[in-house]
């Protein structure tokens, strides 16, 4: 992690949409009016779906090089609750929950619940993909409806633009 650079992990199952969420995220840095750098890649193995997969996006207003794992993010995102066995030592961490927890750091979003109401069914990625951008504050919601663009195929970008911009109101008062 450099000064100038934002490192995301995101945690989730095999199906949920990790490494999407990340692409989105990246391709919004880049597409969009902030016109960064983004390097965007998923680590996981041979697992099927449903297995715990991890993602990573690292964000620069300069090129980003360094293609290593990230392990102290900025930002952690846990797409699923219960892959979040404790809350990591430092940065923001939003976890996909209607739990609330006594850490200032910990935004809890029920994305699953938003995304059953919009898409018809429970896929949180981009509703946490919206939240993220609004506590960081540092990719506009323009430049995240150019991601989804970019990121999945056209019969699926009005709903998830509409998932995004919900998770991104709610989020932006902290949820």
């Amino acid at each position: 992690m450099g000064t100038d650079r934002t490192d995301v992990i995101w945690h989730g199952r095999g199906g949920q949409g990790a490494f999407t969420a990340s692409k989105i995220l990246g391709a919004a840095y880049t597409l969009g009016r902030e016109q960064g750098s983004a390097l965007a890649f998923p680590s996981f193995g041979p697992e099927r779906r449903g297995a715990p997969v991890r993602a990573f996006t690292k964000l620069s207003p300069s090129s980003v090089r360094d293609r290593s794992e990230i392990s102290d993010a900025d930002f952690t995102v846990y797409l699923d609750r219960d892959l979040m066995s404790s809350v990591p030592a430092r940065g923001t961490v939003l976890v996909n929950t209607r739990e609330s927890f006594g850490d200032s750091r910990v935004v809890s979003v029920d994305a699953s619940g938003l995304a059953a109401e919009v898409l018809g069914a429970p896929i949180a990625n981009t509703a946490m993909v919206g939240a993220l951008a609004a506590v960081w504050g540092g990719v506009s919601l323009e430049s995240l409806y150019l991601g989804v663009e970019n990121a999945m195929p056209e019969r699926l970008w009005e709903k998830n633009k509409r998932v995004i911009e919900r998770a991104y109101a709610l989020a932006g008062g902290r949820i």
